[in-house]
């Protein structure tokens, strides 16, 4: 792939991040053809879809999709990505391990011209490896353990606060200011925003399916269209549905 004509997208949740990283690769990389800016996971991935980018710099952690799975739509579709982010030491060793390439936050123009460079030499020979290997290798890394990951709800039920453990919960779904946690045999709510939940939880064990829906993959029976041509899940044994976004519909191909 030649260097003209090449679309790229912008993924940053900080505008005024987003706007300085616009201004520096405007600068590092004028070839490029158009670059797409986004604010969020969710319009990442809809850019993903109807642009095809030969390219996205990403922001690790974006409110509704992380930029790991805006990375795997972008690799799925032949382009290829740089991680924006501000994770501590431990977590950058993460992103060298596998081999993916980061920028830190605050981006400096010197360190997106060196990243430039290798998209170009990546581009021309093709030389992009198993990029799907390397994100699912990354995501593994950077996976909560420790005092890092979430093992008790601290939640509202009334006028009393329940300790549920994780292993109970079926989903948690945003309403409002709150948000849902739902078991099998009842449900609370607690104040934790969606995005700080999902930091601490396992990605292998729950599933993001919508802006404002958490699920436990197990508990997950199937997913189907309405004749609104909306997506929704059912769970097991349980009657209630969950909406499905298009953007998360990748998760399950193959279910």
């Amino acid at each position: 792939m030649t260097s003209s004509g090449l679309v790229a997208i912008v993924a940053e949740d900080e505008a005024p991040q987003r706007a300085a990283l616009l201004s520096m690769l405007a600068d590092a990389w004028p070839e490029l053809e158009s670059v797409t800016a986004c604010d969020d996971g969710v319009a990442a991935l809809q850019a993903v879809a109807e642009l095809r980018p030969a390219v996205a710099f990403l922001d690790i952690r974006m409110p509704g999709v992380s930029g790991l799975d805006v990375a795997r739509a972008v690799v799925a579709a032949g382009g290829l990505v740089v991680f924006t982010t501000a994770y501590d030491e431990y977590a950058i060793r993460a992103f060298e391990a596998g081999a993916v390439d980061y920028l830190l936050k605050p981006v400096q123009p010197v360190h997106l011209a060196r990243a430039v460079g290798r998209l170009r030499e990546r581009l021309a020979t093709r030389d992009d490896g198993d990029l799907q290997a390397r994100v699912d290798e990354l995501e593994a890394a950077l996976r909560p353990r420790g005092d890092r990951q979430v093992r008790w709800i601290s939640a509202s039920v009334g006028d009393s606060v329940r300790m549920i453990g994780i292993d109970e919960v079926l989903y948690f779904q945003a309403q409002d200011k709150y948000v849902r946690v739902v078991t099998g045999e009842a449900e609370a709510v607690i104040r934790t925003p969606l995005k700080d939940l999902l930091a601490g939880l396992d990605p292998d064990t729950f599933w993001q399916v919508h802006r404002g829906v958490v699920v436990r993959v197990a508990a997950i029976d199937r997913v189907r269209k309405d004749e609104l041509g909306k997506w929704h899940l059912c769970l097991r044994g349980r009657g209630e549905s969950l909406p499905v976004s298009g953007a998360f519909l990748h998760r399950f191909r193959g279910m």
